[in-house]
């Protein structure tokens, strides 16, 4: 268990850290910024969580990480870093969901009995936590449909709000699931999430006319 733990918290300080420098960037720059950094420390996190979320057979874990995933690799690639990347390093990346989806699908028997009969997680809790999952993913969906149609990989305002409020749940469900993980990882975000919303907020009436 130890173990597992460590690659939970190992991908909550990616996570982090992408909350931190982007805050600082944004600090820097008095507005909301879309760093490359915050992607590639995002796809790192992710695909660390991803296997934390099967280690702990929890699916709202996996479920949040499965929908946002490839919408790092979208940013990356909108901001030309992701062909930077070492041919094999983005195969790796790209696949790894991929087969463990295709695992899943050609396994159902196994996956309903691992993670939707587990005893440690009654249903009810595993429906709040993958709604909670599902709405603080939701803001990566958000910001994928805004930025494509500004043609830029951009932080929006609404990005912030969802952020802050799937955020909010997620800690709650980690406090039933006495996941320490969880806990301490969405609680560091908090407060970049309301000083980006400030930010937001600061932007527009200055570009307001």
């Amino acid at each position: 268990m130890a173990s597992i733990y460590i690659i939970g918290f190992l991908a909550q300080i990616f996570f982090s850290a992408r909350i931190l420098v982007q805050w600082l960037l944004s600090e820097k720059a008095k507005k909301v910024v879309s760093p490359p950094i915050f992607w590639a420390l995002s796809i790192m996190g992710s695909y660390l969580l991803f296997i934390y979320g099967w280690c702990r057979d929890d699916f709202s874990i996996i479920l949040g990480q499965i929908i946002s995933y490839y919408i790092y690799i979208w940013n990356l690639n909108a901001q030309g870093v992701w062909k930077r990347i070492p041919a094999w390093m983005r195969i790796i990346l790209f696949a790894t969901p991929i087969v463990a989806c295709t695992w899943l699908m050609t396994h159902t028997g196994s996956f309903v009995e691992q993670f939707f009969r587990n005893e440690d997680i009654p249903l009810w809790l595993l429906i709040f936590g993958s709604a909670g999952q599902v709405i603080f993913t939701l803001r990566f969906i958000y910001q994928w449909i805004y930025s494509y149609k500004k043609h830029e990989s951009t932080l929006p305002i609404g990005f912030w709000i969802i952020s802050f409020t799937g955020s909010l749940i997620i800690v709650s469900y980690g406090l039933f699931r006495l996941d320490p993980v969880l806990i301490l990882g969405q609680s560091v975000g908090f407060v970049a999430y309301t000083r980006n919303i400030i930010l937001s907020i600061n932007q527009r009436k200055q570009t307001a006319p």
